[in-house]
């Protein structure tokens, strides 16, 4: 299926509107997945529900026209997408950047998403925008693992890096957030 899947978003990208319905069911589903990911542990009566975030991660992916090249780099621009959806909800809910009514998270809570994690979401966007100023590709592993889902291997295929790469590249990554999310300044030495 994924042959298809690749096929069907490169005829998107192309202008072809017919991949784009083609592709729905396996969109939808996708989604459906990631959004699961984030909301899992969410507590009940959240305000922004797991419908909502496919459904507007859905209308950010056909507006901006995008389509990836592969599953794994769709899957990358959607979890993108709905890792900005979940920090624009934390900002219009009026959560503090750092500390005030929001819980400190480290990068092991939850993996990320876990937990009570819009509480935390705007602290971690923080964090990883500075990991990704320093080192783009670190804060695309943690956001394709730990926001996507992807396993390393599939990592590896969407940066066209090897599994090994991955994974000493995520062991800083996850050394540095730790730093961040601890506070601790110091965190933008070493590479």
């Amino acid at each position: 299926m994924d042959g298809s899947v690749t096929q069907l978003l490169l005829d998107w990208r192309a202008g072809r509107e017919e991949a784009r319905d083609e592709l729905w069911p396996f969109i939808y589903k996708e989604l459906r997945r990631l959004a699961g990911h984030y909301m899992k542990d969410q507590r009940p009566g959240h305000t922004l529900q797991a419908t909502a975030l496919v459904h507007e991660a859905f209308v950010r992916l056909v507006d901006a026209k995008v389509a990836g090249e592969s599953r794994g780099q769709f899957i990358a621009l959607a979890a993108r997408a709905m890792r900005s959806i979940l920090v624009d909800h934390a900002r219009s809910k009026g959560r503090a950047k750092r500390g005030g009514d929001a819980a400190r998270v480290t990068l092991d809570e939850g993996v990320l998403v876990g937990g009570d994690s819009l509480d935390g979401m705007l602290e971690i966007d923080q964090a990883l925008t500075r990991l990704a100023e320093r080192d783009r590709r670190k804060a695309d592993i943690v956001e394709l693992h730990s926001f996507g889902g992807l396993t390393y291997g599939e990592i590896a295929g969407v940066l066209k890096v090897s599994e090994s790469t991955v994974r000493a590249d995520m062991r800083f990554a996850k050394a540095w957030l730790q730093a961040a999310l601890g506070g601790d300044e110091e965190s933008d030495t070493g590479s």
